[in-house]
């Protein structure tokens, strides 16, 4: 490997994938990239194409619980109707239903298991299910005067989920990802024009959306693999700000890492297209891993190829001598034409610095 280049240490499918279905997401992986890859996820296909805009469904079939008004709300370029809780209604007696990450991970299960006993998907190989914070459900749907009633029920159901998606998958082949968006969309207000509803209910924000997440982290049983992807969004393949560099992004990876009740296998951090610098790498510099707690730099883009990636692993080398790669957010907004292309992108920089 040349000296200037830092190790590549595998690769990251953060989630979605724009695809017809689960099988087709597995089959193009296994044809492609499953070699470097350490989890593969289902793609989020069908009812789950867009992160977790389905959700609204649970909301609507919770007892308790009201669209506030028939005028919908812009949220991100989506039309919402929050809910509210019901006028005499007791918070406390909230209980969401069944949300739906359970039952689509056990279906997803099933034909993975089975691709890996035809031999088509290496046999380490672990099965990745990427889940919501609350923070991000409550925040989309609930009118801000009522998040803090409803983001502990919705908590409750989603660890439910979990509990059930951990009784079914042996721990040594289950991988959970935990994906914090909105949560830097409530760091990042300030900055972002006609930011609206989004106001977070809780105070230091930052400190608050890190203790929220651990607590979800904690939750992941040992055995299993637990990660979480930070976000800045990509709506139209388009962050909501920019970030100015990895700085806020290390401030809440080293929180995560201190304050999850457990070992963190792996952080993943976006990387701007445009940003080869070194500037922007700078402040990795100050992530204080853990040993064995891989870092995954979204740093693959469509694009721009390997060339682009190349020039951005090289500007990410001068901060962190190790790391794996990954594009930067899902690949579910990406054009379908291009997916085959870019699950090679995630093999053929291995092949490029071999």
């Amino acid at each position: 490997m040349s000296e200037n280049l830092p190790e590549l240490t595998g690769a990251h499918f953060v989630g979605s994938v724009n695809a017809a279905g689960t099988e087709s997401v597995f089959r193009l992986a296994a044809d492609s990239c499953a070699g470097v890859l350490h989890a593969l996820p289902d793609g989020e296909t069908g009812e789950r194409w867009h992160w977790m805009l389905f959700q609204g469904s649970a909301f609507e079939n919770t007892p308790g619980l009201r669209r506030e008004s028939d005028e919908p709300i812009d949220l991100n370029g989506f039309n919402v109707r929050p809910f509210v809780v019901e006028e005499g209604f007791d918070p406390s007696g909230l209980r969401l239903p069944e949300l739906g990450y359970a039952r689509a991970a056990l279906e997803s299960y099933a034909l993975f298991s089975k691709l890996k006993e035809e031999g088509k998907l290496p046999g380490d190989l672990r099965f990745q299910v990427s889940l919501p914070s609350p923070v991000a459900c409550v925040n989309a749907f609930i009118h801000h005067d009522h998040r803090t009633a409803l983001e502990g029920p919705y908590e409750e159901a989603l660890l439910r989920e979990l509990a059930a998606i951990q009784e079914a998958i042996p721990h040594w082949e289950l991988c959970i990802q935990w994906d914090l968006a909105t949560e830097f969309a409530l760091i990042e207000a300030p900055q972002i024009r006609g930011f609206g509803e989004q106001q977070a209910w809780f105070s230091d924000v930052l400190d608050g959306a890190v203790e929220r997440a651990a607590r979800l982290g904690s939750q992941v049983a040992e055995g299993v693999t637990l990660g979480y992807h930070l976000c800045y969004g990509d709506l139209d393949e388009k962050h909501f700000v920019e970030p100015e560099d990895t700085g806020t992004l290390v401030q809440v990876a080293n929180g995560l890492l201190e304050k999850t009740g457990r070992h963190v296998d792996f952080i993943h951090l976006p990387v701007p297209i445009e940003r080869d610098d070194p500037a922007y790498f700078a402040p990795l510099k100050d992530l204080r891993l853990p040993e064995g707690t891989r870092v995954y730099l979204g740093l693959l883009h469509r694009e721009d190829g390997v060339e682009g990636a190349l020039k951005r692993i090289r500007a990410a080398g001068t901060a962190l001598p190790r790391f794996g790669v990954a594009t930067e957010c899902g690949m579910g907004r990406s054009p379908r034409a291009e997916m085959e292309q870019l699950f090679r992108q995630h093999q053929e920089v291995f092949d490029r610095l071999a």
